[in-house]
């Protein structure tokens, strides 16, 4: 077959050896006779080398499904380990601290002298103030509505200089606003705006303007509200209905249409089936 092919592109051969053929000359640019028969002998290495590799294969899978019946167990893969990144390390051990700083004043007399002498002790081998445990144990006082308590220890930690946060002021002003003491709130709150004017956030505005409402004070209630509008500050839909019910207990009907024609939006955002979907507001009267 080979040489009828050679013949039919007009190859002639010399065979020198038995065996062994050399071309003398060629057309058309065919290849020599040793670079085909090469060709071939790889393609044949090749194919017995693949069948050799998958009659292994075979034979090593049956090996294993038959020793995998035998134990009568199922073999599995080693999973990736997972990395949660997510997950915090209580290293310093602030929840621990914390539950043992409520435990510790939970069972003291509300007294001053020694609610504040057993938060000394508490810190008493402190390298530093543990200020992320005690916002841990003002968070679970708030939580269980011991407002006295949350009074006692965020006064604490701000006559120690730590914790001027808006949490601890938020906590501090939703306790005196339970505890019915607007005065130390309205002491509080001056404080507040005098160092911290320009920073003053809607949460703390609000939070005063709910006090004040809650208490029937609606003067104090536009005083708030001056300061914000002096400060840029636009007040959310829960504040601007007080603000409109303290114009309306000072008789003030046209500057309460005013506000609200400012500060009233036309759309609001509910979840309707699993969607966030936007709806029209129902004007305020």
């Amino acid at each position: 077959m080979l040489v009828s092919y050679c013949n039919a592109m007009k190859v002639t051969l010399q065979f020198i050896s038995a065996g062994q053929p050399q071309v003398s000359s060629f057309k058309y640019g065919v290849p020599s006779v040793q670079k085909v028969t090469s060709f071939v002998t790889c393609a044949e290495k090749v194919r017995r080398i693949k069948d050799i590799s998958d009659t292994t294969f075979n034979g090593n899978t049956s090996e294993l499904g038959s020793n995998e019946k035998k134990s009568g167990m199922v073999i599995k893969k080693k999973g990736r380990k997972e990395h949660h990144l997510w997950q915090k390390r209580d290293s310093a051990m602030s929840g621990q601290k914390a539950l043992n700083l409520v435990r510790i004043i939970s069972g003291l007399p509300n007294e001053k002298e020694a609610v504040y002498g057993a938060l000394d002790k508490w810190i008493a081998w402190e390298t530093e103030f543990p200020l992320i445990a005690a916002a841990k144990a003002l968070r679970i006082l708030r939580k269980r509505g011991q407002w006295t308590r949350v009074i006692q220890v965020a006064k604490w930690m701000l006559s120690k200089g730590q914790g001027a946060t808006l949490e601890t002021y938020d906590s501090l002003l939703l306790a005196f606003d339970k505890d019915c003491r607007a005065d130390e709130a309205e002491m509080l709150w001056d404080m507040i705006l005098r160092t911290h004017m320009r920073s003053t956030s809607k949460r703390l505005f609000s939070r005063m303007i709910s006090l004040y409402d809650h208490h029937k004070m609606p003067e104090k209630v536009i005083e708030v509200f001056a300061d914000m509008e002096e400060l840029g500050v636009k007040p959310d839909q829960d504040t601007l209905i007080r603000i409109a019910r303290a114009f309306d207990e000072l008789g003030q009907t046209e500057k309460k249409k005013q506000v609200l024609n400012r500060y009233q939006g036309k759309w609001k955002y509910v979840h309707f089936n699993g969607e966030r979907v936007r709806v029209r507001k129902d004007p305020l009267k």
